[in-house]
């Protein structure tokens, strides 16, 4: 059980703003509520990104309630139900006292139509409701890339949030914006999906380049035959498969340099 420091017990959680609560850091160096980091983190360890309808089934009424006045202590109790963790996180959005996309006039959001337009627009947030939406996405981003147990695709986990993120006044134009801020939040769940499976991608041939490298510079260029085995170099020879193969390519590899070495000094006296 968590229990946020003295000075802010007594310090309300829900409808409250941003700019008022501990925060902390997350991993991408946004600076979000402490409390929020705290049920995150609570739900992933109780599995919750793997849970079925994760952010779309509501919890019990009667647990939500408990916990709701938990948090509002400072209190982040442990053996709570995923599903009710997942509601209290989209309720703490939905109470904000002006919702995280409130900023940016109906207009702005009506023009965003490709991903460029929607990453320019995140640009004309505050940096609080910045780094909110950031945190927001990412959260998304984790319950979409866990899609096969959870049935919840990028446009799933946006339509749930939608009506969290911002507060339209305007009936008439409430549900046409509300379908236009689901294909914003979208598109930025799948530039992140994309942005992550590009940095793995980046990651493992920067890695291989490394290996690759390292092998052929280790030892110097030779060519010739010992009937134990070969030391030409190839690709092959940066993976040997066996303990065997490895002593049996030291002992060759150090034949070989002794050659190429006896064979450097020998240049000058041909000479």
């Amino acid at each position: 059980m968590f229990t946020f420091p003295t000075q802010k017990t007594l310090v309300k959680v829900f409808g409250v703003s941003a700019k008022s609560m501990q925060c902390s850091y997350d991993d991408r160096g946004n600076s979000v509520p402490t409390i929020l980091l705290r049920m995150q983190k609570q739900m992933y360890s109780e599995g919750g990104l793997k849970a079925e309808g994760i952010f779309h089934i509501t919890g019990e009424n009667s647990q939500e309630a408990f916990v709701r006045d938990q948090l509002n202590k400072g209190v982040v109790p442990n053996g709570i139900d995923v599903h009710c963790l997942s509601g209290l996180m989209k309720a703490w959005f939905r109470e904000l006292p002006t919702g995280v996309l409130d900023s940016l006039t109906p207009e702005q959001v009506m023009q965003c139509n490709t991903e460029e337009d929607c990453t320019n627009l995140v640009k004309l947030l505050p940096p609080t409701e910045a780094a909110l939406l950031d945190w927001a996405i990412n959260l998304m981003a984790d319950v979409a890339e866990n899609e096969q147990f959870n049935k919840m695709n990028a446009h799933n986990v946006a339509v749930v949030f939608t009506p969290n993120m911002t507060q339209m006044a305007d009936p008439l134009t409430a549900l046409i914006h509300a379908i236009k801020v689901t294909n914003f939040l979208k598109t930025l769940i799948l530039k992140n999906l994309r942005e992550r499976e590009e940095s793995v991608d980046n990651a493992r041939s920067l890695s291989h380049s490394m290996d690759f490298t390292s092998c052929k510079d280790e030892f110097p260029p030779f060519n010739f035959n010992i009937e134990e085995s070969s030391c030409e170099l190839t690709d092959d020879d940066c993976d040997i498969k066996s303990s065997t193969s490895k002593r049996k390519f030291s002992r060759t590899s150090t034949l070989g340099r002794i050659e190429w070495n006896v064979e450097k000094l020998r240049s000058p006296e041909k000479n």
